[in-house]
């Protein structure tokens, strides 16, 4: 039996993030009616000259810095020849050589160890249109054309075939995403297809180093299934060597549903773009200050944040990892922070009802944190109202219920339900000794040292107090009872 090892390659496309498209002034909003997003140049009607987006050049450049890419001050465009129907000027523009950023890095973690990825070049350019496919009355199939993301500006980065599981490559991808959200320089939105991801596979025999055979598979629009994809895809080759069949150079498509890649088209030969410069856009040359200004703009990064959060604050790699995970829930848990008298105090409480009870519902309910109907400075006052001992964790459960089903303030649920919690010793002394009373067995188990029995007969003072005595004073005074 011959043992075999992966190759991998990724080419990623992203969405920049600005409002107007690359070369004209139409919107890139998504979901608009068809076509309506539209005018003379991302149409391409002859005689139109395209002009450069300033801020979709700024995108990439910050993108390839965070990613410590090299920048290549004199860039030029180029158009690349191919006719598809999404396509209306049977071109696209794009970059050739030399792209904006070339040779950068992205190390990812795999089981504890870290690893480096190569990346070969991140370049500017156009999106197509889009088709879409009908049946109609006669059942006759049939396309239409919407080309409002004809000329959306693209950063498509390319890495070395350095990735070697499913696993490195959604890590990888997940990573880049992260960074990418980071800076705000793409979306990111897979399901809106701001992020799609082109996979390169092959396997060779363990030690050798040709290459195998590449296929390239398209049409996958999750990370998910980018991993799934390249697991079936390594598992199809294997079987395809191991039976003596002969592999091909070739196109396939993921089929979700299906969980299995389909052949599309052969590619032994490689597509002669017939790259050429674009006369209609002049080479632009950037100066080091305009560079050195882009890098001051480059947010902490997600990974930088993390050991922040787990310095500073105290939190584990778990927590951590989670608050970190995209940038908005990272700026949900400071901003939060933000409005408690003591951060260090508060910070570990505070970061385990984001990353819990907050996040449990928001996925049950389907949204995300920037919908949340809880504001980070409610739920800072809850978590304060824990602490300063107002209530209970177990009223502050209730509390929070209301919560995020009212958007309300926490201090007035508290004051209207009249849920503040009962720390008067002498009231908590007289619920103790009501509920030893009616504990005989509990009591008993305690005195023989089982002390865990204690725990029935708080139950049964939080049970009389309906929630709302002090826990914690509920146990020193049960304790001091129950041993004199």
């Amino acid at each position: 039996m011959v043992n075999y090892e992966s190759v991998i390659g990724l080419e990623v496309h992203m969405q920049i993030n600005t409002k107007s498209k690359i070369f004209c002034e139409c919107s890139t909003q998504f979901g608009l009616e068809p076509n309506s997003n539209t005018c003379v140049i991302c149409t391409s009607q002859p005689g139109t000259i395209p002009i450069l987006n300033k801020k979709a050049a700024e995108a990439v450049i910050k993108t390839g810095l965070a990613l410590s890419f090299n920048i290549n001050k004199e860039s030029i465009f180029a158009r690349k020849q191919y006719f598809y129907p999404d396509s209306p000027k049977n071109y696209q523009i794009t970059q050739s050589d030399p792209p904006l950023c070339s040779k950068g890095k992205l190390s990812i973690v795999i089981k504890g160890e870290e690893k480096v990825i190569n990346i070969t070049r991140i370049h500017l350019e156009e999106d197509a249109g889009k088709l879409v496919h009908e049946i109609g009355s006669r059942k006759l199939d049939y396309s239409l054309l919407d080309l409002n993301r004809a000329g959306v500006g693209l950063m498509e980065l390319v890495t070395e075939p350095e990735l070697n599981s499913p696993e490195e490559a959604f890590e990888f991808l997940s990573e880049l995403k992260n960074i990418v959200e980071y800076l705000e320089t793409s979306e990111c939105n897979m399901e809106e297809g701001k992020m799609r991801c082109d996979v390169n596979v092959s396997i060779r025999p363990v030690g050798q180093k040709e290459y195998g055979i590449r296929v390239e598979i398209k049409n996958i629009n999750s990370l998910s299934g980018v991993r799934d994809a390249i697991a079936y895809e390594i598992e199809r080759q294997k079987k395809v060597l191991t039976s003596g069949g002969k592999l091909i150079q070739e196109t396939r498509l993921w089929e979700a549903e299906e969980k299995m890649t389909k052949s599309m088209r052969s590619k032994e030969r490689a597509l002669d773009y017939r790259y050429f410069p674009e006369p209609d856009l002049v080479p632009f040359e950037l100066t080091d200050s305009f560079i050195e200004g882009l890098c001051k703009e480059i947010p902490e990064l997600p990974r930088t944040r993390k050991a922040r959060f787990i310095k500073d604050y105290g939190l584990t790699e778990y927590t951590a990892s989670y608050l970190t995970s995209t940038k908005i829930v990272a700026d949900y848990y400071e901003e939060a922070l933000n409005y408690l008298k003591d951060k260090k105090a508060s910070s570990k409480l505070l970061a385990n009802w984001i990353s819990t009870e907050l996040n449990a519902k928001f996925n049950v309910s389907k949204i995300s944190i920037s919908e949340s109907p809880v504001s980070c400075q409610n739920l800072a006052k809850l978590v304060s109202l824990i602490l300063d001992g107002t209530i209970s964790g177990k009223i502050a459960k209730i509390v929070f219920d209301e919560m995020f089903e009212k958007s309300s303030d926490p201090e007035k649920i508290i004051k209207e339900r009249g849920l503040v919690q009962i720390s008067d010793k002498l009231i908590i002394v007289k619920m103790c000794e009501e509920a030893i009373l009616e504990s005989t067995k509990a009591v008993r188990e305690f005195k023989s040292g089982k002390e865990k029995a204690i725990g029935a007969i708080v139950g049964l003072v939080m049970k009389k107090s309906k929630g709302q005595a002090n826990p914690q004073l509920v146990n020193e005074i049960l304790m001091k009872i129950l041993k004199t």
